[in-house]
């Protein structure tokens, strides 16, 4: 029998190469497979572009947010006012830049209150059962129950059309969402063994909601929010169109279209409409886009 052939030894090079590869985290696996998906890169581009031109409103608008000057009201695109001016005089392309600064500002804080909000209570439903599930899911039920846009008009007629306003009435509309997403989850997830060895060893039920449960549902919940961003803004737009939303000298996107209701605008006009709506209709894309990518780099079912 002949003998084996001898192995080449490893040089300490190799070995070091081999030491210093860092392990492949879900973060990092979850990149990876988000990066293979062009639109999901696009649609990440083009929100990184539009956040950082509503960052820096401040700093490169040309003119204040709210100047008015009665001598170009409004006035066609020109190389001083690149979008024309309003009604009032005002730069439309400084108006556009501070009502993205807006509209996104709207949006994250809605999605990030209402996440939270639903999200524990969807936790505690979810995990304790029993009559509390029951409550807070025929509370779920009740919410579900009203029309969007009925219940949204009714809040911000109560309470007034401004932005703090604005919030409150999506919070109270949209937590059902997120809620019945982490109910599903932490159902499923409550009865694993992990879950039963932390029972074990004495820890708390708060504990075992936030550091074992909670993780492990947190997937599809960035994804939901991550869409939910494009819901919040199309809902800001509709609602300042109709004269609910925010309301004016603050600019957002949606009262910026206000303007387009007039069939004289909209016919001889189109500086004042297509800017403010092209800024919706690029962040909603590129948000599903970005949301698609997401969902599909979270899916379990999917290989490396």
């Amino acid at each position: 029998m002949a003998a084996p052939t001898p192995q080449p030894a490893q040089s300490p090079e190799h070995l070091r190469h081999g030491l210093a590869e860092a392990p492949v985290t879900y973060a990092r696996m979850v990149w990876r497979r988000f990066r293979r998906n062009r639109l999901a890169l696009v649609g990440l581009g083009i929100l990184l572009l539009l956040g950082l031109l509503s960052v820096l409103a401040p700093y490169i608008s040309p003119f204040p947010r709210d100047k008015t000057d009665l001598k170009v009201i409004l006035a066609a695109p020109s190389m001083v006012h690149w979008l024309g001016t309003d009604e009032l005089g005002r730069d439309l392309f400084t108006r556009l830049l501070w009502g993205g600064r807006v509209s996104y500002t709207l949006a994250i804080s809605c999605v990030a209150i209402y996440i939270a909000l639903g999200g524990l209570l969807g936790a505690i439903a979810g995990y304790f059962g029993g009559w509390v599930d029951s409550v807070l899911m025929r509370l779920v039920d009740v919410v579900y129950s009203f029309p969007f846009l009925l219940l949204a008009l009714t809040l911000v007629a109560i309470f007034g059309p401004n932005v703090t306003n604005l919030v409150f009435a999506f919070v109270v509309i949209y937590w059902t969402t997120p809620a019945r997403l982490i109910r599903g989850e932490f159902l499923s997830l409550r009865e694993r063994d992990y879950v039963e060895a932390a029972r074990a060893t004495g820890a708390s039920s708060w504990r075992i909601m936030l550091h074992h449960l909670l993780p492990n549902a947190l997937a599809p919940l960035i994804v939901q929010a991550t869409l939910d961003l494009s819901v919040i803004i199309l809902a800001e737009a509709s609602l300042s169109y109709l004269g609910f939303g925010v309301r004016d000298p603050v600019p957002t996107w949606g009262n910026m279209l206000t303007s387009a209701q007039s069939v004289t605008v909209l016919a001889k006009q189109p500086w004042r409409w297509i800017p403010p709506g092209s800024m919706i209709f690029l962040s909603v894309l590129a948000i599903n886009f970005v949301g698609d990518g997401l969902r599909d780099a979270t899916d379990p079912r999917l290989k490396q």
